[in-house]
C-alpha cells in the first residue's frame, strides 16, 4: 500500500468496534492520518480516462481500484443505520452510530461530492431500497423519499443514493426490486448482496475490483472494466466458459441491461420457472464482467 492508511484497516476497525461515537473514536482519527497524498491518489480515479486500463499491468492502478473497493465497503457499513430492517426473525446486526452529516464529512474529506437528487428516478444515481406498489401496473417509477445520500468522485460514481419509490408492477415489483440480491455491493441491512469478495479468505477478499461507472458529457459509461459482452460472444460456443451461462441466457437482453443499470432484478424474470430448476441461481449469477456494445455505451 503506497500510503500510511488504507480502507481495509478502517473497515475492520468499524467491524470490531461498532457503537456509540463511531465517528469520533474510529473514523475521525483515520481521516487525520489520510493526508493530502491519499486524497490526491483517490482523485486520479475521478477522471474518465485510461488509468483503469493499466490496472492489470501497473501496480499503482491495481492498488487504486482495490482501495476504492475497500472504501466502498466502509461506506456500505456506515450506511446500515439509514436502511430499512430486513424483516427476518433474527437479531439485527449491530448498527454504527453515525449521523448523515458525519457520513458526509468522512467522504467529502476524501474529495467526494454528495448528492441527494430526489426528483426524477435515475438508476445511475439511485438505488431502490423500498417499493410501494402503485395500483396502476404501468405507473412509472417515482421517488417518494431519499433515505441516504449518494457520492461522486469527480465523474466516477462512488455510491448511489438510496430511495423509496412508488411504481407499477410493470416497472418495479415489490419484493424483487427491493429484496432480491443486490450485485456489486458487500453489505445491506434489508437484502442479500453479491460481490466477488464473497467466499474468499480474509486476505484474498480484499483483492476485489471496484465497479467503475462514469457520467461523462458523452453519456454514461457503465462497468468500464467489463470484459464479457452482455449478449454473449457469437464466435464462441454457447457453452464456452467465457460465454454467457445457461442462467444468463434465460434472462432476456432487456432484463440483462436492467440488471447492469440497476444492479438488481426489477421483476421476476419471464423464465422464472426454468430458473427455479437451478436453486441459488441469483447468487451464482456472474454479471460482474458484463459490457454493453459500443453502440449502447
Amino acid at each position: 500500500m503506497p500510503y500510511e492508511v488504507d480502507a481495509r484497516e478502517l473497515y475492520e476497525a468499524l467491524a470490531r468496534c461498532e457503537g456509540a461515537q463511531t465517528y469520533e473514536t474510529i473514523v475521525a482519527p483515520w481521516l487525520d492520518q489520510a493526508q493530502s497524498g491519499y486524497r490526491a491518489w483517490l482523485a486520479t480515479a475521478g477522471g474518465f480516462g485510461s488509468w483503469w486500463a493499466e490496472k492489470e499491468t501497473e501496480p499503482e492502478g491495481q492498488h487504486l481500484v482495490r482501495e476504492l473497493y475497500a472504501l466502498h465497503r466502509v461506506s456500505d457499513r456506515l450506511l446500515l443505520t439509514f436502511q430499512p430492517p430486513s424483516g427476518e426473525p433474527r437479531s439485527p446486526d449491530p448498527l454504527p452510530s453515525l449521523s448523515e452529516g458525519e457520513y458526509l464529512d468522512a467522504f467529502t474529506a476524501l474529495g467526494m461530492s454528495p448528492f441527494r437528487d430526489g426528483d426524477a428516478f435515475d438508476p445511475f444515481l439511485h438505488e431502490i431500497a423500498e417499493v410501494e406498489q402503485a395500483d396502476d401496473p404501468h405507473a412509472p417509477i417515482e421517488i417518494t423519499e431519499v433515505l441516504w445520500p449518494g457520492l461522486m468522485l469527480g465523474r466516477l460514481l462512488f455510491n448511489r443514493s438510496g430511495v423509496r419509490i412508488r411504481a407499477g408492477v410493470e416497472h418495479a415489483q415489490r419484493g424483487v426490486a427491493d429484496r432480491s440480491p443486490l450485485y456489486w455491493s458487500f453489505l445491506r441491512r434489508h437484502r442479500p448482496t453479491v460481490d466477488l469478495s464473497q467466499g474468499w479468505g480474509s486476505n484474498s477478499q480484499w483483492r476485489t475490483d471496484f465497479r467503475l461507472d462514469y457520467r461523462t458529457p458523452a453519456g454514461d459509461r457503465l462497468n468500464v472494466t467489463g470484459n464479457r459482452p452482455i449478449d454473449g460472444n457469437a464466435d464462441l460456443h454457447p457453452d464456452h466458459p467465457n460465454n454467457l451461462s445457461p442462467e444468463e441466457r434465460l434472462l432476456t437482453p432487456g432484463v440483462r441491461r436492467e440488471l447492469l443499470r440497476h444492479r438488481c432484478l426489477l421483476r421476476m424474470p419471464e423464465a422464472a420457472d426454468a430458473l427455479a430448476g437451478s436453486p441459488g441461481w441469483e447468487r451464482d449469477l456472474m454479471p460482474f464482467g458484463w459490457r454493453l456494445p459500443g453502440s449502447e455505451a
